[in-house]
This record gives structure tokens, C-alpha cells and sequence, in this order.
């Protein structure tokens, strides 16, 4: 698949990169993918949720009212769930949500959601750059040159890259990740995906074993 390179200010360079189908073009598998952000998903939840139960609430344990001839309902414990106060009935507990997968199936995750994208023209791959200092505003420049000032975009450097990671940081609608960081989740969030030309060796030689 061959896809034109462009600079940081939208114009065409003349040059092309040919992207490997083995990453770029092959069959998504939907499963994969389901099961790569449900992971991903998971493992952002702290799990610290913690209601307190009827052994756990601090209250008198004499027995509140007699056992018959009140017309109502036999109690024996202001702690019950019942009454309001009292403990929740099998009520949440802190707990993990994460779970493994094979990295393999992780891999196939991350080919499809490229190659969903690149299938729906949503990649773009562009020249290496870099700011000399760290500044927002420069970044904002490159958006509006690609027409991604309004998208939620994904942009993957090839190595670590401090001025520009550090310029977009205040940017909510983007997000910029090595490509060793790159997940199923991030590619398939961003409207468009942006690659730097140093990040697609990187790419194709992990996704590739």
C-alpha cells in the first residue's frame, strides 16, 4: 500500500511510503479488537469501590423492639438492611478488573485497528519534526495545516520526542505516543491517525513477529 508523505504544513513532499499489508491491510478481526479495549478499559478502573455491610456498620446490637405483638414485622438488629442505616445487602467490594490476553491476539488487535483506518483514508503519514522550544502554539500550527484542529487525533513518533509530547499536552483532543505505546484503544479513539515517517520501522517490526 503506498501512501504519500507530507510535511507539517499539509503539502504534498513528492515522496511515497509503501506500508506493509501484513500491518496495514489485512482482514480486521472484530473480536480481537473487542477484546484488546475491553482490556485496555478494564485495567483504567481503580476497583476501589467498598459499601459497607451489615457486619461493618457501627450501631447497638440490642434487640430494637419486641419479637411479637407489635403488628409488624419481627427485628432484631438496628444494623439490618432494612432499615434505613444499616448495612447493603451484597454490596461492592474493592476488586481488580484486569485480565491477560495473549500478546499475539494483541498484535492482530492492533493490525486491524490500523487497518480499519487506513481502509477509511484516515491515516496519514508525514515527514520527522521537531520544535527547538515548547510551546502549544506551534502545535496548534500543525493541526490547522493538517485540518485536525477540530478531530480528535492520534500522532505516533518513531522515538521520544519531549517538545513535541510536551506541546500537545494541553490539547484534549490529542494524544501523542511512541510507537511502542501504541494501543488498539488510542488508534481506534482518534478520528485520524498520524504517523512520523521514523515511527512506521518501529511499528511494522513489532506487529510483524
Amino acid at each position: 500500500m503506498e501512501v504519500a508523505v507530507i510535511d507539517i504544513n499539509g503539502k504534498d513532499t513528492g515522496r511515497k511510503v509503501n506500508l506493509s499489508d501484513t500491518v496495514f491491510g489485512i482482514e480486521p478481526n472484530d473480536h480481537a479488537v473487542y477484546l484488546d479495549v475491553k482490556q485496555y478499559l478494564a485495567n483504567q478502573r481503580q476497583g476501589t469501590h467498598k459499601a459497607k455491610e451489615r457486619a461493618e456498620i457501627v450501631g447497638s446490637t440490642r434487640k430494637i423492639k419486641k419479637q411479637k405483638g407489635t403488628g409488624t414485622a419481627r427485628a432484631g438488629s438496628i444494623k439490618s438492611p432494612v432499615f434505613r442505616g444499616g448495612g447493603r445487602i451484597f454490596g461492592p467490594r474493592p476488586r481488580n478488573y484486569s485480565f491477560k490476553l495473549n500478546k499475539n491476539l494483541k498484535r492482530l488487535a492492533r493490525k486491524s485497528a490500523l487497518s480499519i483506518k487506513a481502509g477509511e483514508k484516515n491515516l496519514t503519514v508525514i515527514e520527522d519534526f521537531n520544535f527547538d522550544t515548547i510551546k502549544t502554539k506551534n502545535f496548534l500550527t500543525v493541526l490547522k495545516s493538517l485540518g485536525l484542529d477540530n478531530k480528535k487525533s492520534l500522532f505516533v513518533l518513531g522515538d521520544s520526542n519531549n517538545n513535541v509530547y510536551l506541546s500537545s499536552r494541553n490539547l484534549k483532543s490529542t494524544d501523542v505516543v511512541k510507537a511502542s505505546e501504541l494501543s488498539t484503544y488510542k488508534i481506534l479513539h482518534a478520528n485520524n491517525v498520524v504517523l512520523l515517517e521514523g515511527s512506521l520501522k518501529g511499528i511494522e517490526t513489532n506487529l510483524s513477529k
